[in-house]
């Protein structure tokens, strides 16, 4: 299952797993980074049931809450460890 989805988000992990270069990775960003990405999906789910009606400005906020923590999600469980330094930034 885990390969399948890596297939499908491969343009994505793609570019956050390529270089040469060293890269700082510690055990605790991967579960930060899964952490804040489910924080963004539930900021996502919030404002989505908070929907007054007609008003589609609302959907912005979901559409940003949402891709962001879905990017986290697949980085934090699909993505190798040089993905999710990339995500925190090279130092």
């Amino acid at each position: 299952m885990k390969q399948a989805l890596r297939a499908l988000f491969s343009p994505l992990l793609n570019a956050l797993e390529s270089g040469e270069s060293a890269y700082t990775y510690k055990p605790s960003h991967r579960k930060i980074l899964i952490f804040i990405s489910l924080v963004f999906t539930a900021l996502a789910l919030l404002v989505m049931a908070m929907n007054p009606g007609d008003d589609m400005g609302y959907y912005f906020p979901v559409l940003v809450f949402g891709l962001l923590g879905l990017l986290g999600l697949v980085v934090g469980t699909l993505g190798n460890d040089r993905a999710v330094a990339a995500i925190w930034g090279n130092r």
